[in-house]
């Protein structure tokens, strides 16, 4: 007769060898069940819209624990560097609202800080496009050939309308004198680091150079002839620009008075007013730089902000460098 305890120990044997010639399958099925999961949490995110974007893990650990409080169902994403709020869009305005309310109770700005690990990232990033205009007036200063080479790639009205529209990036890298070009290049790298931090170091340099060669673009629609410009100050200004409507969207797009989202735009006047005058300055092109900085920092600020991956940042550095590259094999040709 077999024994209790003999019978016990051979089902424990049984079920030891079931479960090892079972392990594969449940593996199986717990891995298909999170797949399934993850696959119908990327479906939902999908469907949700963006309430916030670009913060810091703290702010955006603070936005959900108020949408928590006001029972709002969202998400909380990392994007890039930054980190999303993402909720449903028949809760969007109710999630902005008690955002809003919730600033307003506590006089906190509406608009949350970008993340620090960013700013640091991108410190230097205005400094390295000021090198580079440095690089390049040292070697057209010492080709002996100065004055050939402003008539060549310099912003002439005339030769731009003409067609000769390569003029219009070339000139942002030309320079009178070395007074000149110091102060476009503390400009630059005060401006372009600046925006950089918003946009990322790609994605700056590339908004900059188009911005910059909008402005020339503009000037010369409006000169017509008989008007050549060099220097760097339209991307200068096209920059203050870019920070000035950054700032305008995410007011906008933050809620809150309508008029306080024109404050930036008005400060970035006034900055114009205060370093874009004076003598043997062109002030046409300082103004159409800001205004070109301020159509491209609209668009940007709607269609592309958020968009700080390392990837993007690489794309854009390289279409900027090839625009460059390409305006000045141009120049030569027609040369």
């Amino acid at each position: 007769m077999v024994s209790k305890a003999l019978l016990v120990r051979r089902g424990m044997q049984q079920q030891n060898g079931f479960a090892f010639f079972l392990f594969p399958v449940y593996a199986l099925k717990i891995y298909v069940l999170m797949h399934s999961k993850k696959s119908r949490s990327d479906d939902s995110d999908d469907k949700m819209i963006e309430l916030y974007e670009n913060l810091s893990k703290k702010d955006a650990e603070l936005c959900s624990l108020v949408l928590d409080a006001s029972f709002i169902p969202h998400r909380v994403r990392r994007r890039g560097r930054g980190f999303s709020v993402l909720v449903d869009e028949h809760n969007y305005e109710a999630a902005r609202e008690t955002m809003a309310a919730y600033f307003a109770e506590n006089r906190m700005e509406h608009i949350f800080p970008a993340p620090m690990e960013e700013d640091a990232e991108h410190a230097y990033a205005g400094v390295w496009m000021a090198v580079f205009l440095g690089a390049i007036h040292i070697y057209v200063a010492n080709t002996g050939y100065v004055c050939d080479i402003w008539d060549q790639f310099g912003a002439s009205a005339a030769r731009i309308n003409d067609g000769e529209w390569f003029r219009t990036v070339t000139a942002l890298m030309l320079h009178a004198d070395a007074v000149h070009l110091a102060g476009n290049m503390a400009g630059m790298a005060i401006f372009g680091t600046a925006v950089a931090q918003v946009s990322g170091w790609g994605v700056g340099f590339l908004l900059i150079l188009l911005a910059g060669a909008g402005g020339n673009f503009l000037n010369a629609v409006m000169m017509r002839t008989g008007h050549l410009s060099i220097g760097a100050s339209t991307a200068v200004f096209a920059a203050v620009g870019i920070l000035s409507a950054h700032q305008f969207v995410r007011r906008r797009k933050t809620g809150g008075r309508k008029s306080r989202a024109l404050v930036p735009v008005f400060g970035g006047i006034a900055l114009l007013g205060i370093l874009g005058t004076g003598e043997r300055v062109d002030l046409g092109a300082h103004l159409l730089g800001f205004v070109a900085g301020i159509g491209v920092g609209v668009l940007y600020g709607f269609f592309g902000a958020g968009r700080t991956d390392e990837r993007t940042q690489w794309i854009c550095a390289s279409a900027a460098s090839g625009i460059i590259v390409f305006a000045w094999v141009a120049g030569y040709l027609y040369g």
